[in-house]
């Protein structure tokens, strides 16, 4: 069954936060790696481990066991992907009970978060989701706007951010800029052809008018 209500796109700081993932299989290990790539510190629970998973760097723990009752209330995010339903569910009922925000894998309906397709680039990121109808879907759409991220999109968000921290730096107020005048696709293309220092200057141009 579909998510039947509106979801809350937000992105999560989980540095350093203990997640657990309840499954050993290949699902359980991409979730594991997203985890990891946020900095989470990440505990693997599952009846069976398989090698990728086994072998997978960054885990903080991993034990071949099945999930124990309640468990979940010692982490901050639990991901349940056991392929087992009834697991997953216990998994959802559990972090439920204890306040901790589950995602079950394929099953909307014991999700509390759902995960969506994201494409990257540097410290660029758009996620994109369907609310749990298609996730197909937010694949594919996931696909072409990736076509679209290049290198260049990540040197101007940090070109942006530096400028950010100078003006701040120097006392003024970047609340009241309007930061969408030094963005556009002129301003890629110069990033993307070498011509940086040009590019810094029209960045500085465009916000001080």
């Amino acid at each position: 069954m579909p998510v039947a209500t509106a979801v809350y796109p937000v992105s999560l700081v989980l540095q350093g936060r203990r997640c657990l993932v309840v499954g050993g299989g290949n699902i359980a290990r991409r979730k594991a790696v997203g985890l990891i790539e946020a900095g989470a510190s990440v505990h693997v629970v599952a009846k069976e481990v398989l090698a990728p998973m086994g072998e997978l760097a960054g885990l903080e723990s991993l034990e071949e066991r099945p999930y124990r009752r309640g468990e979940v209330a010692g982490y901050r995010l639990a991901v349940a992907a056991t392929g087992d339903p009834g697991v997953n569910r216990s998994v959802f009922e559990d972090g439920e009970a204890a306040g901790v925000w589950v995602n079950s894998a394929d099953d909307p309906a014991s999700c509390s978060f759902i995960l969506p397709a994201v494409a990257r680039q540097g410290p660029v990121s758009v996620a994109i989701s369907t609310s749990g109808y298609s996730p197909a879907l937010a694949s594919w759409l996931k696909g072409h706007v990736s076509e679209h991220m290049g290198p260049e999109l990540a040197e101007l968000a940090e070109m942006l951010a530096d400028t950010r921290a100078r003006w701040q730096a120097s006392g003024r107020s970047t609340e009241e800029v309007d930061w969408r005048r030094g963005i556009d696709w002129a301003m890629l293309d110069l990033i993307r052809s070498g011509r940086r220092a040009e590019a810094k200057e029209r960045l500085e141009a465009c916000l001080s008018q």
